[in-house]
C-alpha cells in the first residue's frame, strides 16, 4: 500500500506501509475496552468493529541529502512484535520503491521500543540500518534497561550497541527536523517534527483521540500523563494550523488546523 508524499520546509516526508492487520494475540480486546473514556458523543459514529491497525514508517528526505528513517515497523518473524502482529513486516520493500536501501539510511529515530515500532531495526540478530544513528530518548533506554531481562533489552538494544544516540529532551536530528519528548505512552516516547507537520508515534493512537485527548489506551505505561502530552500536543499542532502524521490510522497525514 502507497501513500502520497508531501513536502515540509524542503524535506520529503514519504509514509511506508509496514504492514496492516488487527491486533491480535493476547492483546486482542474489543475496542472501548482498548481505547476507554469519552462521552457518547466523542465515540458517535466510530465502528466498534475489529481494530484494523495501520503499521506505518516515514522516510525523511532532507535536501542537504540526508536520510532519516521514523520507526522501523514491525519487523521479521522472529521479532519481539511476532506474539501479536501481522509479521512479518515489508519496511525494506517499501524503501525499496522509494528507492533507498537499508545503507542509505543515516538516521533512525526510534519513538518508542514497543516491538510494533523497533521490531525492524534488527535483521538476522545484526542492526537492519547499520551505517545509521539511533536517536532514542535517554528515559526510553533507562526504562528498557532498568526493567531486567526483556526481548527488547537483548534483541533490540543490545544489537545497537555503539549506534545508539540517546537524547535528553527535544534535539535538532537534521536542519529543521526535531526530536520532542512526548512521555506518558512509554517513559520516553518522543515524537517528530518537520515544521508544521509532527509525526506522533503512539501518542495519537485512534481517530476517537482527536476528538476526546482523555480518551485512553490501555498499553499506555502512564494513561493519565499520556492523556495531557497528547491534549497539549495536539493543542499546539491546532494553533499553528499544522498535521500529524499517525502510525496507525488508516490515513497517513490529518490536518488539524483550526
Amino acid at each position: 500500500m502507497s501513500y502520497a508524499p508531501r513536502s515540509i520546509a524542503g524535506v520529503e516526508v514519504i509514509p511506508l506501509c509496514d504492514a496492516v492487520g488487527p491486533m491480535g494475540g493476547a492483546l486482542r480486546q474489543p475496542l472501548q475496552e482498548i481505547l476507554t473514556g469519552g462521552s457518547p458523543e466523542d465515540w458517535a459514529g466510530v465502528s466498534t468493529d475489529a481494530w484494523i491497525l495501520h503499521f506505518r514508517c516515514y522516510l525523511l528526505r532532507h535536501p542537504t541529502g540526508r536520510t532519516v528513517l521514523v520507526d522501523t515497523g514491525v519487523g521479521g518473524s522472529d521479532s519481539p512484535a511476532s506474539s501479536w502482529a501481522p509479521v512479518p513486516g515489508h519496511l525494506v520493500d517499501e524503501l525499496a520503491a522509494a528507492g533507498v536501501g537499508p545503507l542509505d539510511v543515516d538516521t533512525v529515530v526510534l519513538t518508542h521500543l514497543h516491538s510494533d515500532h523497533a521490531g525492524g531495526v534488527v535483521a538476522d540478530g545484526v542492526p537492519a540500518f547499520p551505517n545509521a544513528r539511533h536517536i532514542l530518548q535517554r528515559a526510553e533506554v533507562d526504562w528498557i534497561e532498568d526493567a531486567g531481562p526483556n526481548p527488547i533489552l537483548e534483541r533490540v538494544l543490545r544489537p545497537l550497541t555503539g549506534l545508539v544516540d540517546a537524547v535528553d529532551g527535544n534535539a535538532e536530528v537534521a536542519p529543521g527536523v526535531r526530536v520532542l519528548l512526548a512521555p506518558g505512552h512509554t517513559p520516553g516516547h518522543q515524537v517528530v517534527e518537520i515544521g508544521s507537520l509532527t509525526l506522533t508515534g503512539d501518542l495519537v493512537l485512534h481517530p476517537v483521540q482527536l476528538a476526546n485527548p482523555a480518551i485512553t489506551y490501555a498499553h499506555d505505561h502512564d494513561p493519565e500523563r499520556a492523556a495531557s502530552t497528547r491534549q497539549a500536543l495536539l493543542r499546539g499542532v491546532r494553533s499553528r494550523g499544522g498535521a500529524i502524521g499517525t502510525a496507525h490510522f488508516a490515513e497517513a497525514f490529518t490536518e488539524l488546523g483550526d
